[in-house]
């Protein structure tokens, strides 16, 4: 890393690194949002393979794929760029951990200032030392990071279990960093690494004209879709006026009004 050993450019040295790696990975974020929209125009589709095989699970998920297939649509294409950037947020980790004397007199906003100093316990004195004013703001980016990043639910019930995983997963997170009382360096840049993945799905909001409801993974992309069963009942009634009781009186009209 290129790094340079000042009190106040190690910070912004870390928030240039999560920039730069999110320049890099931006062809592949631009294919999960592509691949978004494309199960956005799907969903219709697969609202009726959900009603016509809601009671064989194996068929549904084969008739999926197969839809998948051929609308060119990659469901797994959110993964791609989350593993990519795993062993880079380790590493962030490992060299933070290792090297933490490189942070032990650098600062950054409010970490390492003399009113932090005033709280030791609650606010970093150093980058590398823990602050817990971060690592909640860290909790409610990875939050809205999971929110609107990951590819939508095709289904309320696989919805409702992303929406677990929304609230679990930032406490999980905010748990381990105060039990294990991670340095502010790291903090810091998963937190840059956070707000850029954010700032470019709201860019590529804008880009293709969608709302910011398009990329919410708390709705299934299914819901507010009709349910098929209904619409027969709709057509059935005109169908029963053409059949049924409907047409005696369309007939007797105009018999009425000869007569007269």
């Amino acid at each position: 890393m290129l790094l340079h050993n000042d009190a106040g450019q190690m910070g912004v040295a870390l928030i240039v690194l999560a920039l730069v790696l999110r320049l890099a990975l931006w062809p592949l974020q631009t294919a999960q949002f592509k691949s978004m929209m494309a199960m956005q125009k799907v969903a219709p589709q697969i609202k009726k393979l959900q009603e016509r095989y809601k009671s064989d699970p194996q068929r549904l998920q084969q008739e999926q794929m197969a839809l998948y297939k051929t609308n060119k649509v990659n469901p797994l294409a959110g993964c791609l760029p989350l593993l990519l950037q795993m062993p880079i947020l380790f590493s962030v980790y490992y060299v933070v951990l290792q090297h933490k004397d490189l942070y032990a007199h650098t600062n950054f906003l409010w970490i390492g200032s003399s009113f932090a100093a005033q709280f030791p316990k609650f606010m970093g004195i150093s980058l590398a030392q823990p602050d817990l004013i971060l690592i909640a703001i860290y909790m409610i980016s990875q939050y809205i990071s999971m929110r609107f990043t990951t590819m939508p639910a095709t289904d309320p019930a696989q919805a409702q279990q992303m929406k677990i995983m929304q609230i679990i997963s930032p406490l999980m997170i905010g748990f381990f960093g105060f039990k294990a009382q991670w340095p502010s360096a790291m903090v810091l840049y998963w937190l840059a690494a956070n707000l850029f993945t954010m700032g470019q799905q709201l860019f590529l909001l804008k880009r293709y004209h969608e709302p910011l409801s398009f990329i919410d993974s708390d709705h299934a992309i299914t819901e507010g879709i009709p349910d098929n069963s209904v619409k027969p009942a709709k057509a059935l009634a005109p169908a029963a006026s053409t059949n049924g009781a409907a047409p005696k009186p369309s007939g007797n009209k105009p018999k009425k009004k000869n007569r007269k």
